[in-house]
């Protein structure tokens, strides 16, 4: 029953489709969620005969139906979404691995490998976000975007710079978006003269940033900077001295934090990581050998690892932010995930922007199934280690699996009665627009709409429909613990 301090404020019917488990997909069709004032799920339930208490006739109508279950919930009062026929309740999308700063070049530099590309665009870009000014004018875009294409969640990397970074912050704080925001740090190899002045700096100007959320002005309200987390970002292996890398997981660990940074990404990097940290068995450990690998450890990429790699990922509870894109774009390989699953590591979905072309966590589902049909060609008939991904796992790893390699699965990911309602409300029926050259005799406008669906279509074919066929515009409305931000 609904505790009177936290009185229904609104409830939607219609189609509801979330993850409820690694391979298991939960369509309530039609399904009601409650949410309450406090932007919590209050409850979430088929609009059946058997999940509806109290006073409900037994063969009811569903409109019988729906009254009894207001009635059931003091819901009488709340505002009443009813969603069409062709419009779908799923919860919000969860970004693990994006930088800010390189939004303004994405689409560019494909043609280059990682190391090549990061030293060409990556850093003489990040350099000059040394100006707030500059700040101020990308980061609300680079959000803005995230948020419309459906994420509700995301890792961000920033830059080296403590008042930019700061602004990345604010930003997500006042759009509404759920984020972790954290200060680059690199005290080597950065190029084009972008680096910091040694370790104390580093070490300092990450204290300083933290420090900053404790007082973060200028962005929105108190319930809004709560959703704004800082996270240790030492950017890699390449740019952070051993004496780097202890600090930072000594901070971690003094602060209670979450970590990020990229790990056996391409097959140079890891050559090169080898010659600067000789004493470590490989990649993975030397994170684990500087305190840096932790159960709240987000490792982006993970696409060469060996077993023994693997392992220790799933020893120390960290997590794995798959990159789909962008490890296409740069040429860097395809991450063997279901190793990774059958090694019962967590795992999430990171757009990578801007080494990834697209913000879209949609785009990195559908990348992800490709990736896994792609590293299986001609493995498949002897081995269950190349499985290719399902859509379940898809949709799993692009909202409880984000949400529990960063910790807050308890709070989001799926409609489960307690967590925040994150959302996104996707319309399938988007895209017409009036254009006499695209419409047939009877007026209907033809050929506009990224999905089409028909009258065989089932809500969870509608949902497949949206994984590979969508943009955008098919995201209507956009929730963040119950407030709309889009």
């Amino acid at each position: 029953m609904v505790q009177p301090c936290d009185p229904v404020a609104a409830v939607f019917l219609g189609s509801i489709i979330h993850s409820v488990g690694p391979s298991n997909i939960e369509v309530l069709d039609p399904g009601l969620c409650g949410v309450g004032a406090s932007g919590k799920i209050l409850f979430c339930k088929s609009l059946s005969r058997e999940a509806v208490v109290g006073d409900a006739p037994a063969a009811g109508t569903r409109d019988e139906l729906l009254a009894a279950a207001l009635r059931e919930h003091q819901a009488e009062d709340a505002t009443l979404r009813i969603l069409s026929a062709h419009t779908l309740l799923i919860p919000g999308l969860i970004d693990t691995h994006v930088h800010a700063p390189q939004y303004i070049f994405t689409g560019t530099g494909y043609t280059l490998p990682l190391l090549a590309w990061l030293a060409k665009f990556t850093f003489p870009q990040e350099k000059r976000f040394a100006s707030v000014e500059h700040a101020e004018r990308i980061y609300p875009r680079a959000v803005s975007r995230s948020l419309r294409c459906g994420t509700t969640t995301a890792a961000w990397y920033g830059t080296l710079h403590v008042p930019g970074t700061k602004v990345l912050a604010q930003t997500c704080a006042r759009l509404g978006q759920r984020a972790f925001v954290g200060k680059v740090c690199m005290d080597r190899h950065g190029g084009d003269g972008y680096v910091e002045d040694g370790t104390g700096e580093s070490l300092q100007t990450t204290r300083e940033f933290i420090d900053a959320f404790d007082d973060m002005n200028g962005c929105g309200t108190d319930s809004a900077k709560d959703l704004v987390t800082p996270i240790i970002t030492p950017r890699f292996a390449v740019s952070c001295t051993p004496e780097l890398f202890k600090g930072l997981g000594d901070l971690a660990k003094e602060r209670s934090l979450p970590i990020q940074t990229h790990c056996s990404e391409n097959k140079g990097e890891i050559a090169f990581v080898k010659e600067l940290f000789p004493a470590s068995e490989s990649y993975v450990s030397v994170y684990k050998d500087h305190g840096l690998l932790t159960s709240r450890t987000v490792l982006a990429h993970c696409v060469h690892l060996s077993d023994v790699e693997r392992s220790l990922i799933h020893e120390t509870g960290a997590g794995v932010s798959h990159c789909p894109v962008s490890n296409y774009a740069l040429d860097s390989g395809c991450s063997n995930v279901r190793a990774l699953l059958n090694a019962n590591c967590k795992v999430g979905l990171g757009t990578d922007v801007a080494g990834g072309w697209s913000m879209s966590v949609v785009e990195a589902m559908r990348t992800a199934i490709l990736a896994s049909r792609s590293i299986g060609f001609g493995k498949r008939e002897t081995t269950e280690e190349y499985r290719p991904l399902s859509l379940a796992e898809v949709f799993h790893l692009a909202t409880l699996g984000g949400a529990d390699i960063l910790g807050i699965a308890d709070t989001t990911g799926s409609f489960v009665v307690g967590k925040d309602f994150d959302a996104l409300i996707v319309d399938l029926d988007a895209g017409d627009q009036v254009d006499a050259r695209s419409s047939n005799d009877d007026g209907e406008v033809l050929g506009m709409r990224p999905v089409e669906v028909f009258d065989h279509d089932t809500p969870l074919e509608m949902f497949e429909k949206f994984v590979f066929l969508s943009d955008d515009r098919n995201i209507a409305e956009v929730y963040v613990a119950g407030r709309k931000v889009v």
